[in-house]
């Protein structure tokens, strides 16, 4: 496959700098993959297409603050850092665009910078109203990325505290560039149900789920299960070949336990639909496959990069947003959807205004 053939054109201000009033208030486009009928419905009336013993699948990572705002020394030049823990309890293994900490003693970090041109080997970056954080600029590493090296005292545990104290949600480039992030966002850019710290991008299928319509699933015994996948800002490095087959993800530390294994492999041999929550559960659950329709405890990374042709053999439904045109995550809603479809249901989505991007509308492929 080609990368072209996922080229699609949406208007600048169908993108949601803000979330709707309530999660589950927003609508939500249903497409049959068997009809190929397109329905427009609000989120909440996904129950209607669910029944008792289905289960859901959904990824419970948790977004870290991540985004430190400092200044360059003797400029003053305002710069924003990015980075990430993956596990903030802890040892800290990925920091943002999958670039580590090299040495946790010394508090060597690689990092993402803003605007990277400005920032050389041997600057020095002031974090905090009274520069109470400071770090050093040591090498280069990618065209934006830069090794660092943080001047602090205090342990490990401390040393995280800091850093959570003075970041910020790291919220998509389309909307920081319009505004700052606000008290809404800490709660919003983040699902009900996240509980392992480690994201830099969030699961934004998940969004929708309000605490009614989760306790609705409950009520119908729809089964509700979680697994962990940190997101990294990979998701949105821009493809830069033609063949997809050549293209090389970055890689996502993934967590699956054996209960969840249980209840989706128990689902599919008794003929109950499973429905993946988002691109990074659907990839998650792909990475697990040990024999078609059948899935097995996994702890580790997986690279995993879906595009047509693709058999899955899990999930029945997926549940996601509207991505960017050429992305690897509207690469396997393609993937799993199908192209044509896909891209009839995109241009119906910008006729009628759906809202784009993380907080924005949904779609539920059956």
């Amino acid at each position: 496959m080609k990368l072209s053939e996922f080229k699609y054109s949406m208007p600048k201000d169908l993108y949601a700098m803000r979330p709707a009033a309530f999660r589950d208030d927003s609508r939500l486009m249903v497409i049959n993959r068997e009809t190929g009928e397109i329905e427009h419905r609000t989120f909440k009336n996904i129950v209607e297409y669910l029944d008792a013993h289905d289960v859901v699948v959904a990824n419970n990572t948790k977004v870290y603050p991540s985004v430190l705002k400092g200044e360059k020394e003797k400029t003053g030049a305002s710069i924003t850092v990015n980075l990430l823990a993956n596990n903030v309890n802890l040892l800290i293994e990925e920091i943002h665009n999958l670039l580590r900490e090299l040495n946790p003693e010394t508090r060597l970090w690689d990092v993402i910078v803003d605007p990277a041109r400005k920032i050389r080997i041997g600057n020095k970056l002031y974090f905090g109203t009274n520069d109470e954080l400071v770090a050093e600029v040591i090498d280069n590493t990618t065209s934006r990325g830069r090794t660092v090296r943080f001047l602090y005292d205090g342990s490990n545990e401390e040393f995280i505290a800091h850093i959570k104290s003075l970041g910020t949600i790291p919220l998509p480039d389309e909307i920081r560039k319009v505004r700052e992030p606000d008290k809404k966002d800490v709660e919003r850019y983040q699902t009900l149900y996240a509980k392992e710290e480690g994201a830099v991008v969030a699961p934004s299928a998940g969004f929708h789920f309000s605490k009614e319509l989760l306790k609705r699933l409950e009520v119908m015994d729809v089964y509700w299960t979680e697994l962990t996948l940190h997101a990294g800002i990979g998701n949105f490095k821009p493809i830069e070949v033609e063949d997809l087959s050549k293209h090389r993800m970055d890689a996502e530390e993934m967590h699956l336990g054996a209960e969840t294994c249980d209840k989706v492999n128990g689902a599919k041999a008794e003929g109950k639909k499973v429905v993946a929550v988002g691109v990074t559960t659907m990839r998650a659950l792909e990475s697990a496959v040990t024999i078609p329709g059948k899935i097995s405890p996994y702890d580790g990374w997986t690279n995993k990069f879906i595009y047509p042709p693709y058999d899955f053999t899990i999930a029945d439904m997926m549940v996601t947003g509207f991505h960017p045109s050429q992305s690897s995550m509207y690469i396997m809603v393609c993937a799993f959807g199908g192209t044509l479809l896909m891209n009839k249901a995109y241009q119906t989505a910008v006729k009628e205004k759906y809202s784009f991007g993380p907080y924005g509308d949904a779609m539920l492929i059956l």
